[in-house]
């Protein structure tokens, strides 16, 4: 068995750490030129077209509106990785200025490219639920 950490499991583990200590240079940077984030999958409020958010411009805005306004706390019960590929298993919540909180439960899925840069973030979680859990702080 290797000592060596998986490149996807990696990335996903840089991610995380850049969004709690609120570093959107450090999480850009783990992105390829190319990548994209759905998250969730599909089309909700946070991605209309159901597309994605694609390329740095695109990623970039997605940190301002989405990421930068709450605080986010990561619960990881699970990461499973294969190929170039991680899974993992976790809870997300969410402190917002408005003092309400969230929690999503889902499955995000971080993919690399050879230089371990990422590629995608696909979040798989329900919105409708995520509404569901908001309480007041």
């Amino acid at each position: 068995m290797s000592d060596v950490e998986h490149p996807a499991r990696l990335a996903s583990k840089r991610s995380i750490a850049a969004v709690r200590a609120k570093d959107k240079a450090a999480w850009i940077a783990l992105f390829a030129d190319d990548a994209v984030i759905e998250d969730p999958v599909g089309v909700s409020p946070i991605d209309p077209t159901g597309k994605g958010h694609r390329g740095r411009g695109a990623i970039d805005r997605f940190w301002e509106k989405d990421i930068a306004p709450v605080t986010i706390d990561f619960d990881v019960r699970e990461s499973h990785a294969s190929g170039d590929e991680c899974a993992n298993v976790y809870t997300l919540t969410m402190s917002m200025p408005n003092g309400m909180k969230a929690r999503v439960e889902g499955i995000f899925v971080y993919r690399v490219n050879d230089a371990g840069r990422l590629l995608s973030m696909r979040g798989f979680w329900e919105f409708d639920r995520m509404l569901a859990s908001m309480t007041a702080s």
